[in-house]
């Protein structure tokens, strides 16, 4: 086996845009469209909204916490307190579901409140809850940027729509205003003594307000832009939080993978090599009666030397794939046993200076025996490469890559269920604060890397 260096590959700009069509023109023709653009309408949605909500929000986090002090004097009014923080996670809740439909950008949850058992132990859990706290902060931020900051936005927004459509009132409605002179002026509106009063001077105002409405949707994007920060900074799920999730996770998955191995352990000494221990005992007793009657058991006992020798060939299947005995060697020898009796040729690559930790190069053994087994039952290859290589001083890459059909299904991110295939292999490597991605356009190739820690798990 031999390794092989491919030829860099000469990645080309691709164009945005039309031929022919300037920057400028791109540019112009954004402006223009920004009013008609389904986003705009979106966002001035979610402003209104979150102005409404704004306004709903203060009201209750002032009377929710000012009923709750007021009642505190009795022990209601610490379940009060206790409740309005919890509603925090339901305001939560609305504000994100808006910022996915409305703004299209999807905000992970936090972890779900899990009390402690007892009445104490839920207050203390809803004193004591971050995401409820982050909630009610949220509301603060939401009287200044949704309320205040959104009034100005709507008022903006109604004073330029106004101003394009201006002649329309002017004509309908026929408004006067009277100057300190006691004249009045067919007037829409003034500016000190400047009336907007002949139709050249209307058509002027109204000219102001359509200019106006191409610059409005970048009001609202600027303003939907500081909504998108402050729900992913206050309602999105820390790291914290998200790391506590993966660990749980990999916890359940290395228990889920645990009894699925015990329970394939139990099965296969019960369905095989327990079967073949009874038979051997049946023969030898048979041989023992018939010796006894002076008879040959030379076949029983030829039978039975047979069936011991399948017996400790399936336990040593069985043992090996609980921990394969190449691993003693090192991963490189493992994998060199499993690359030969791979049925479709492999061309191994490994380059470890330094050996892993042992848990490490079993996860790293088993998941490239499911992705060499993937290979030869659906991949339709004729070629597999397999590389085992350092990428820093802390993690290692396993990549294996065929030259068959593609289209492989990446697996279901946040699944976390134990077993074979690609969602197996990601949890196992999860469960060691690992990665799994995936590369296999429809006509191939594959290309499977996993990168896991020479450490082990943390």
């Amino acid at each position: 086996m031999t390794e092989t260096d491919t030829d860099p590959t000469r990645v080309l700009a691709v164009p945005t845009g039309p031929p022919g069509r300037s920057a400028a023109q791109e540019v112009l023709r954004a402006v223009l469209r920004a009013p008609i653009e389904a986003r705009t309408w979106k966002e001035f949605a979610y402003v209104f909204t979150v102005f409404v909500l704004g306004c709903v929000a203060i009201a209750y986090v002032f009377f929710g916490f000012l009923g709750g002090l007021f009642a505190s004097i009795f022990i209601i009014g610490l379940w009060v307190l206790a409740l309005v923080f919890l509603g925090g996670r339901t305001w939560g809740r609305v504000y994100r579901a808006l910022c996915k439909d409305l703004l299209g950008t999807p905000v992970v949850a936090p972890p779900r409140f899990a009390p402690q058992p007892g009445l104490f132990g839920f207050l203390k859990s809803a004193f004591t809850d971050r995401a409820c706290w982050r909630a009610i902060l949220f509301l603060f931020a939401q009287a200044v940027l949704g309320v205040v900051v959104g009034y100005f936005v709507l008022v903006v927004i109604a004073v330029v729509l106004f101003t394009a459509i201006s002649p329309i009132p002017w004509v309908l409605l026929h408004p006067t205003n009277v100057d300190d002179n006691g004249v009045e002026h067919h007037s829409l509106a003034q500016f000190g003594s400047f009336y907007i009063d002949t139709w050249p001077k209307v058509l002027l105002f109204s000219a102001i307000g359509i200019l106006g409405c191409f610059a409005l949707p970048w009001l609202l994007r600027g303003t939907c832009l500081l909504h998108r920060a402050l729900t992913v900074t206050l309602l999105a799920a820390t790291a914290r939080d998200t790391q506590v999730a993966e660990l749980q996770a990999s916890r359940k998955a290395a228990v889920e993978n645990a009894a699925d191995t015990l329970r394939r352990v139990e099965r296969d000494l019960h369905d095989g090599t327990q079967a073949r221990l009874v038979t051997i005992a049946m023969a030898l007793g048979r041989a023992e009666e018939r010796l006894a009657m002076g008879g040959d058991p030379a076949d029983l006992i030829a039978d039975a030397h047979a069936s011991s020798k399948d017996a400790l060939t399936e336990l040593r299947e069985l043992v090996r794939g609980i921990h394969p005995p190449a691993l003693e060697l090192g991963l490189a020898p493992a994998l060199e046993t499993l690359a030969a009796r791979c049925a479709v040729p492999v061309e191994l690559r490994v380059h470890l200076p330094q050996r892993p930790h042992p848990a490490i190069e079993a996860i790293a053994y088993f998941s490239v025996a499911e992705l060499l087994t993937n290979v030869v039952k659906h991949a339709h290859a004729d070629r597999v490469w397999v590389s085992v290589v350092p990428t820093d001083i802390r993690t290692i890459a396993v990549t294996v890559r065929d030259n068959g059909i593609g289209g492989v299904l990446l697996p279901v991110a946040g699944e976390h269920t134990a077993g074979s295939g690609l969602t197996g292999l990601a949890a196992r490597a999860r469960a060691v604060d690992g990665t799994l991605t995936v590369q296999s356009p429809t006509g191939g190739p594959t290309a499977v890397t996993i990168l896991l820690p020479k450490a082990g798990p943390q």
